[in-house]
């Protein structure tokens, strides 16, 4: 079947620590696709889905909200998500599905246009040469540079869409990482938020409507349904060794062993911060000491 025809150079294209992920069998019909997320999955996925909508305040009326597709198990799920928020929920709002190309390999690129036909997902993809300006400005480690620059284009493009949010697929396990990625490269403790406002884009938010999906339901869904996606498919990445949060992913493995619900305890610490146990915070940009509190209270 052609559309499993990636050899193996082209699966190499994928940077040497990203995991493949190969389908359990072929894909199945669209509606079983579909009915699998309200029914199969409707604990772990959808239901978890609606909760973050709910409890973040995610999605108000009148919002029209770019779904931003890269083509990976999380965003291809994302989509399939929003369509049957549409049709079955009660909010108004409107979608624009997008999906930027920043210098895939062709193959890549036919993946990604092949599964958004099967998956009938209307999906507007436009060019651009983000990859090559990351690989000549970033050096060894162009990730950060490339999602910020991806970020922004992705900015651009709801923006000219006439869109005021900008829905991305992280999930529950991205946002853990992230939690210990500062706390033990950069000294620091914040969090992946479940949105926030653009910076540099007036009147546009960003949204992350998988926040609480566990990724190991993710990837089960997609493998289940037969779908090859996107599997890190950076023609920038593919030259170097992973990143940190490839070891930061393994030591939260890793830690389950002997931590019950380990996972979970990352998660909450940012629901449980007590700021009269903490040295120092920053609020717009300043800082603060305890010490400045320290006396007010006598």
């Amino acid at each position: 079947m052609e559309w499993f025809a990636l050899d193996n150079d082209k699966l190499n294209i994928v940077g040497e620590g990203c995991e493949v992920l190969v389908p359990f069998n072929d894909r199945k019909a669209l509606k079983d696709i579909e009915r699998s997320i309200i029914k199969t999955y409707r604990k772990n996925i959808w239901s978890k889905f609606i909760k973050a909508i709910k409890e973040y305040e995610l999605i108000q009326d009148g919002d029209k909200i770019a779904v931003a597709i890269s083509g990976g198990k999380d965003s291809l799920l994302m989509a399939k998500l929003f369509q049957e928020l549409h049709k079955n929920g009660n909010q108004n709002f409107d979608v624009e599905y997008i999906a930027m190309d920043p210098g895939y390999h062709p193959d890549i690129r036919k993946l990604l246009e092949d599964n958004c036909d099967y998956l009938d997902i209307p999906v507007t993809i436009y060019d651009a040469d983000i990859f090559k300006v990351a690989d000549r400005i970033a050096g060894d480690y162009p990730c950060y540079m490339c999602a910020r620059m991806r970020r922004g284009a992705l900015y651009g493009k709801a923006k000219e869409l006439g869109c005021n949010k900008l829905s991305l697929g992280h999930h529950f396990n991205d946002v853990i990482e992230t939690t210990m990625l500062n706390l033990l490269c950069a000294g620091s403790f914040k969090t992946m938020m479940p949105k926030l406002k653009a910076k540099n884009f007036e009147n546009m938010e960003l949204i992350r409507p998988l926040y609480l999906i566990e990724e190991q339901y993710i990837q089960r869904f997609i493998q289940n349904s037969g779908i090859w996606p996107l599997n890190c498919a950076c023609m920038v990445a593919a030259k170097r060794i992973g990143n940190k949060r490839y070891e930061i992913k393994d030591l939260i493995e890793n830690l389950k062993k002997d931590f019950k619900n380990v996972d979970m305890s990352i998660f909450r610490a940012a629901q449980n911060v007590n700021m009269e146990a903490i040295l120092g915070w920053e609020v717009d940009g300043k800082k603060h000491l305890f010490l400045d509190e320290y006396d007010k209270g006598e």
